[in-house]
């Protein structure tokens, strides 16, 4: 399991076990890591982890943060990754092995006006039904579980509505930031949806989420910060 060592000027502080899904840093008391310094923000950053994959998410703070003494906003943490908040340092271990696939975030919001590429006329001119809540089938995979079939959202309501964005990277992140943001993981087992940012969950197939992750499955349709989308496999 993946876990973060908390130090300062080369003095090891803390040793903290990535088990939950959401794990905030900064100097209010209700943060899991609490760092009680006026450097830090009272929620400076947050890391989440899916499965044996983790990113840091800055929250807007005050000083910024620092990965590998480069400045990110969001950053998919790799084994021996050092997050810098002032004068102390957060050392990423994880030597479980990443996953096949490209292990890029990408951080698109969907409510962003042009941020998301046209449909193909071809799926344009026949969009996809939308199926109640239920069970589905689930996309299939080799023996092996690297044949994950292909798959996007397609936005309903919205400035946006009528468009398609394909989930091609491991983290794509839906939403508005400071509102409710939501991320799409791409495993070689299948699709899951996990709440990151907001104080409304997400929604999927008419029912709030809760903060663990969810697997998607053909056609599910979710709502994030009043937009609705359909998720689905492409042929």
């Amino acid at each position: 399991m993946a876990k973060m060592i908390l130090s300062m000027d080369g003095l090891v502080l803390k040793e903290i076990t990535l088990d939950k899904e959401r794990i905030t840093i900064g100097r209010k008391p209700h943060n899991d890591i609490q760092i009680d310094n006026l450097a830090i923000s009272g929620e400076h950053a947050a890391v989440v982890t899916i499965l044996n994959d983790s990113f840091l998410e800055d929250l807007n703070s005050t000083n910024g943060t620092l990965v590998n003494g480069q400045p990110v906003k969001k950053h998919f943490l790799r084994n021996n990754d050092v997050v810098e908040l002032g004068k102390y340092k957060l050392k990423y271990l994880n030597d479980t092995p990443v996953a096949a696939q490209s292990p890029d975030y990408e951080a698109t919001m969907v409510l962003k006006p042009g941020s998301i590429k046209p449909m193909a006329p071809e799926t344009a001119a026949a969009p996809h039904s939308v199926a109640p809540a239920g069970p589905h089938s689930v996309a299939p995979t080799s023996e092996t579980g690297a044949a994950l079939k292909p798959a996007a959202i397609q936005i309903l309501s919205g400035g946006n509505a009528g468009k398609e964005l394909p989930l091609t990277k491991t983290l794509t992140s839906l939403g508005k930031p400071g509102v409710q943001v939501a991320v799409i993981a791409r495993r070689p087992h299948g699709y899951f949806i996990t709440h990151v940012e907001g104080d409304r969950f997400p929604v999927l197939n008419g029912m709030p989420l809760d903060a663990q992750a969810h697997p998607l499955q053909d056609h599910d349709v979710i709502e994030i910060s009043g937009v609705k989308m359909e998720f689905f496999f492409k042929p």
